[in-house]
């Protein structure tokens, strides 16, 4: 941390119940021309905290795999996992030092083919949820045609702060918008043989 340091003046859990409760929960090393402020009073220099303001503490950007390694057949589910988690940023805000913890809510799918999908859950492997490949899941897209697609994550955060009363939750989230991943998906043609492709190379499908 760096600048004045904020000291917790209670322990009450009504610290965390509205704003002005947080704020007469700490106290804050001011310069020596800035008056403390009085139990219950808001600080000077510190208005109530939004979510937009927060933004400027870059929360980490999501990114997306598909699966299998990125691949994937026409007309088959491709499975998607994003990769995001809490984390805590800190530096400064009107002044004061300030630590923001940012925990994803939701993951919002860009396919890269017009297609998306919001999901409460970042998604899977098929290995961890048991399935087999190709199968669909909740986070899963399926493409109609081969190509080279752009897909990506956007992660809604939600945000807490601490100024050393503990951790005050913030309304609203911050949409935070992941790089992109090419997903090349191709066509699969099976056709059915009287022999092995060991046996007969030049058959169909071999």
């Amino acid at each position: 941390m760096i600048g004045n340091s904020p000291r917790q003046s209670t322990g009450s859990d009504s610290c965390v119940v509205d704003w002005d409760a947080y704020l007469g929960c700490w106290s804050v090393g001011a310069p020596s021309d800035t008056a403390q402020p009085e139990d219950g009073e808001e600080s000077p220099g510190l208005p109530p905290i939004t979510i937009t303001d927060l933004a400027s503490f870059s929360p980490a950007k999501g990114t997306v795999l598909g699966e299998p390694d990125n691949l994937g057949v026409a007309g088959l589910p491709t499975n998607f996992v994003a990769e995001a988690a809490t984390h805590v940023r800190s530096g400064q805000l009107f002044g004061f030092p300030i630590d923001v913890r940012f925990t994803p809510a939701a993951y919002t799918f860009d396919y890269g083919d017009g297609e998306s999908n919001t999901a409460s859950s970042p998604g899977a492997s098929w290995q961890s949820l048991g399935q087999a490949q190709f199968t669909p899941t909740g986070t899963s897209h399926t493409y109609t045609e081969r190509g080279t697609y752009d897909a990506s994550v956007d992660v809604s955060y939600t945000a807490e702060i601490d100024l050393g009363a503990g951790w005050f939750p913030i309304e609203g989230q911050l949409d935070i918008a992941g790089p992109t991943q090419q997903i090349r998906i191709f066509e699969a043609h099976t056709a059915l043989v009287a022999r092995t492709c060991a046996e007969q190379p030049s058959a169909p499908g071999c």
